[in-house]
């Protein structure tokens, strides 16, 4: 003989009653069978959980101490079939996310507190990662979607689908204080100020280096490499701090930082697109939720 859930029920209505009686006529059932009931599930506890007298029933310490745990249980398994149908239907369970720093100053602050607020019971595991960190675990099946610079390779598209969710052109980061800016509003590329040029390296995102050093070359900048940098917010820093210039999305002018300016950029076509990428096979209504509110963006 196993605990059941009735035993859980009848042990709390008679923990809160006190009366056999009483506890029967809130069960819907007869006052022996009840007592029966709760003289097994005591036996199978191995202890007392109430004492009896003719006049009284109370809790001995085992059954002071099992109440909570007891209540506890019960509306835990109570629960199941409702935590089951929130699941299947996506308004409940966990979701992965991984994202390139950039979206962070775009998209994905709103987007989240959207998703919160309509599917509150989602825990979602949120991690900063470079589009091939990104690949790597889609791939792998570390993570449910991630936030990320395409293109995507060919061999990674085989197993993932692929949704575009912002294109912003290139804007430039300086630092403060160049007299070539002085009052400018905005800035043709071919006049981009003779400062070393910080970047991603190229293996973190091959297209985006490959598209800002040739747009460069097509406007007759012969660009000079300074330092590399995997985070966006390094890379702004790196800018603040005097040590050279970034083409940047333009959304990260949003981060502000003392000592940095940005300003558009006129004479090119210069875009970049970050897109939601995820495991075709994936099933989770979950991943199906959070896509479809994203795609009604």
């Amino acid at each position: 003989m196993s605990i059941e859930t009735r035993h859980l029920r009848y042990f709390i209505t008679v923990a809160e009653e006190l009366h056999f009686g009483r506890a029967a006529l809130r069960l819907h059932m007869t006052q022996p069978p009840l007592s029966q009931a709760i003289i097994g599930f005591e036996a199978l506890l191995g202890t007392p959980l109430f004492t009896r007298s003719r006049r009284s029933v109370a809790l001995t310490p085992a059954g002071l101490a099992l109440l909570p745990e007891a209540r506890r249980l019960l509306a835990q398994i109570e629960g199941l079939p409702g935590q089951a149908r929130r699941a299947a239907n996506g308004s409940a369970g966990k979701l992965s996310l991984a994202f390139v720093s950039s979206a962070d100053y775009s998209i994905l602050p709103p987007f989240l507190r959207q998703f919160r607020e309509r599917y509150p019971q989602v825990e979602i595991d949120l991690r900063e990662a470079t589009t091939d960190m990104q690949l790597a675990d889609l791939l792998a099946g570390r993570i449910d979607v991630g936030l990320l610079i395409p293109p995507l390779p060919d061999k990674a598209m085989r197993d993932l689908d692929y949704c575009a969710v912002l294109t912003e052109p290139l804007v430039l980061a300086a630092p403060t204080g160049l007299a070539a800016l002085k009052g400018r509003k905005s800035l043709p590329l071919r006049q981009l100020p003779d400062l070393p040029l910080l970047i991603f390296p190229r293996r973190i995102a091959p297209a985006f280096y490959d598209a800002i050093l040739g747009c460069l070359r097509e406007a007759g900048i012969a660009a000079r490499i300074g330092q590399e940098a995997i985070q966006m917010q390094t890379i702004v820093s790196l800018v603040s701090a005097g040590m050279g210039i970034a083409l940047v999305p333009q959304s990260v002018s949003n981060l502000k930082r003392t000592g940095v300016q940005y300003l558009p950029l006129t004479g090119h076509k210069l875009t970049v697109e970050t897109g939601l990428a995820w495991r075709r096979d994936n099933g989770s209504p979950v991943l199906r939720g959070f896509l479809d509110l994203l795609r009604k963006k």
